[in-house]
Parts: structure tokens; C-alpha cells; sequence
């Protein structure tokens, strides 16, 4: 088959690969008709290559054709259509068994300390080939897989494998009572499908924050207030002004390690990454400081007694926090991977009806064949052509 793999920092290739097959009597194949570029995906291209090897396939956000199942599979068989979670999970240990998929018990990566296995993303989380490839090997089958009926493109049940339940959770961990105020920092694929969600489970006012124009464009299509950083000085200060002084009910940040305005923790993350892979670890695993300043305006932004929802990745085992602030105003945090199956039944009805009320057919502004998946990442970490998501098609 051929799949997507990573060869080196900023450098990913198209490459023939083996065909994955059936391994375990709970395991599944899939062929793979659209699958995700994701803002997770950036962060091995450009910063943790010391987790990976070249060769690596990467990717985990799938969906496609069951081919075929193991003898234990039986919630899905061959020629569903199915949607692939990025997480990992049995279903049935302790920590799922209480909705906490993204901690499974059964696929935990306990050498390193770290929690339910993940498609395509380092030695830190299983090292388990990716799904930007033409086939899958879906480990944890009997559980995992999402079925989906057969109308409607792809893209309206694809981001339930990572972007929309992780926007949805995003939300929910903010606490926003109906009519209340949620602000979105960052307006890449998750703060635009954050802010929509929020919109739709009852926020009375959603103001979002980025600086490209194409992103701030199309959440003004969904009806999102907008804060443009190009044109104001203080961010937490204009939010203030939109709620009376007292700042959002529930602030989410959408943004994570590579937030813009950091330029000291850029420049040793761009460091870090030269260093040979055992030195480059031992660094970011003890001393790496992550670019904070997306998570400085959300603490700054949140009202007294609100709370920060953080679903932009972070890696950084020194990142100083504002304890002193955060302390005084009683602010809640909460964040973490997304349950991604915890959500799933929330969502479904949002998606199988005529009309599409969370846009999710309005996210994706390039689709490439998987050919042209090395094209894909540079446009979407460059912002080029007016890129906010990038599906391929095997």
C-alpha cells in the first residue's frame, strides 16, 4: 500500500508500505476513502521528531470500508462504513468503563508513563502505525470503530474521529451555562468547530480570537464574534469589554505548544529539535518550556471562578503557570485528550439529519489525494491558500 510517513523534521513522504493484516482476534482492516491532516500532525513535523523513526506512517484521523475482522469482532463487519477514533480503547477496563478512553487501562504505553495508545503519534503513544495510508490496522476493533450510515460525503462523520468530539469536549469542560460566554483562543479546525459547538449547545455569546483572515472569515460564516489580533493591543482586555468587565464564563484554548507571541520558547523548541534524538528528549522531558502565550491570554481572559478548558497540545515539563492569579480567581482548570466515544452519542443526531448544524461540511478547504499529502502539511502549517483543513483521499 502506499501511506504518508515522516523522514525528518518539516519532511514527509508518500512511501510503499506493507499492507497492515490481522494480528489479534480483535482486531480490524480498513480501507481508508478520507483521512485528516490534523494541528497534532504539525507538532511531529516541526518540533518532536526525537519521538519518531523515519518511515513512521503518520495520521489519526480516519475513516473508510471495514475489508476485514477478527473472529472477536462482531459490532461491525465487511463493507461498513466506519469512522476510527484516535484514541485506542478496550472498553471495558476501569478507567472506560467511567468514559475515560483516552486513559485506557488495556493500551496504556506505561514505559513511558503516558496514557491510551494513538494512532500514528510517536514512541510516546504506542508507536502504532497512522492512518494517512490506503489501509489500517484498527487494534481494539470490537470496541472502537464508529458506524456510520451511508448518506452524506465523507467529511459530515469524519471529524467524529478527532476534531469534533474533541471540539465537543473542549466545550463541555468549560462549564458555560446556557446563555452564557465562551471564548475560543485560536481559530484553527478545533476552535472552529469549539466555537460552533458552543453556539449550538446554547452559549448565548461566542467570541473567538486568531489573526488569519481566511479563519476569521469562515467563523463569521457561523455566526462567531471575532477579535482580529492584527487590530487590537490586548486581547484579554477587549474580552473584558464584550462581558461587562468580568470576562468569559468558560475560555478554551484552542491553540497549544506552538502558540504565536513566544519567541524565546520558539527558538529553543526550534533548538531542541536539532539535538540528537536521546539528547532532544532528555531536554523536553526535563527542562522544555512550551510556547505559553495562548495559554496566558485564556488565564487572563477567564472571569473570577470560570474555568480554562486546554485542548491545545502541550509538551513542556517546565511551562511556568500564573499560580499566584489563577489561585485568587478560583479559576477551574481541565483538559486532557479526548474521550472520543464518550461524545459520540451526544453528537450523532447533529449529523444524520438533512441539514448540517455544526458545519461540518464547511471545515474543509483542500482535499489532495494521499499523493499529495506532502503538500498538504506545507500549506496547512504554512497557512497558504487560505488553508484551514486538509482531508486526504487514498
Amino acid at each position: 500500500m502506499k501511506a504518508l510517513t515522516w523522514q525528518g523534521t518539516e519532511k514527509v513522504s508518500v512511501e510503499s508500505a506493507p499492507d497492515p493484516r490481522i494480528q489479534e482476534p480483535t482486531d480490524a482492516i480498513v480501507r481508508i476513502t478520507s483521512t485528516a491532516i490534523c494541528g497534532s500532525d504539525l507538532h511531529l513535523y516541526d518540533v518532536l521528531g526525537m519521538y519518531l523513526d523515519p518511515g513512521d506512517i503518520l495520521g489519526h484521523e480516519p475513516m473508510g470500508i471495514v475489508e476485514e475482522v477478527g473472529p472477536e469482532v462482531t459490532h461491525i463487519a465487511p463493507g461498513d462504513r466506519v469512522v476510527v477514533p484516535f484514541n485506542i480503547s478496550c472498553g471495558h477496563c476501569w478507567m472506560c468503563e467511567r468514559g475515560y478512553f483516552a486513559q485506557c487501562e488495556t493500551t496504556q504505553v506505561r514505559d513511558e508513563g503516558k496514557g491510551a495508545a494513538l494512532f500514528g503519534y510517536t514512541k510516546l503513544y504506542g508507536h502504532v502505525p497512522g492512518a494517512q495510508a490506503e489501509y489500517l490496522r484498527v487494534p481494539q476493533a470490537q470496541f472502537g470503530p464508529i458506524k456510520v450510515p451511508a448518506e452524506h460525503p465523507d467529511e459530515r462523520f469524519l471529524f467524529l474521529s478527532d476534531v469534533l468530539t474533541t471540539s465537543w469536549q473542549a466545550f463541555r469542560f468549560t462549564d458555560v451555562p446556557p446563555g452564557g460566554t465562551c471564548a475560543v483562543i485560536g481559530l484553527g479546525p478545533i476552535g472552529q468547530l469549539t466555537a460552533r459547538v458552543a453556539r449550538h449547545l446554547g452559549a448565548e455569546r461566542v467570541i473567538a480570537v486568531d489573526n488569519v483572515p481566511e479563519r476569521l472569515e469562515m467563523a463569521r460564516r457561523h455566526d462567531i464574534e471575532v477579535i482580529d489580533t492584527r487590530a487590537v493591543d490586548d486581547v484579554p482586555d477587549a474580552i473584558m469589554n464584550f462581558t461587562d468587565g468580568r470576562g468569559a464564563d468558560g475560555v478554551v484554548d484552542a491553540v497549544g505548544m506552538e502558540a504565536h507571541g513566544s519567541p524565546l520558547q520558539h527558538l529553543a523548541q526550534r533548538a531542541a529539535g536539532k539535538l540528537p534524538d536521546s539528547v532532544a528528549r532528555a531536554a523536553i522531558e526535563r527542562f522544555g518550556v512550551d510556547r505559553m502565550a495562548a495559554l496566558n491570554t485564556a488565564f487572563d481572559s477567564v472571569r473570577r471562578g470560570g474555568t480554562v478548558s486546554i485542548i491545545g497540545v502541550y509538551g513542556g515539563q517546565a511551562n511556568p503557570l500564573p499560580m499566584m492569579d489563577l489561585f485568587d480567581k478560583g479559576v477551574t482548570l481541565r483538559m486532557g485528550q479526548a474521550h472520543v466515544k464518550r461524545w459520540v452519542d451526544e453528537i450523532m443526531p447533529a449529523l444524520t439529519g438533512d441539514d448540517d448544524p455544526l458545519g461540518t461540511e464547511d471545515l474543509t478547504t483542500h482535499q489532495l489525494p494521499l499523493t499529495e499529502g506532502p503538500h498538504g502539511y506545507e500549506i496547512f502549517k504554512e497557512k497558504q491558500d487560505g488553508c484551514v483543513k486538509v482531508v486526504l483521499k487514498p
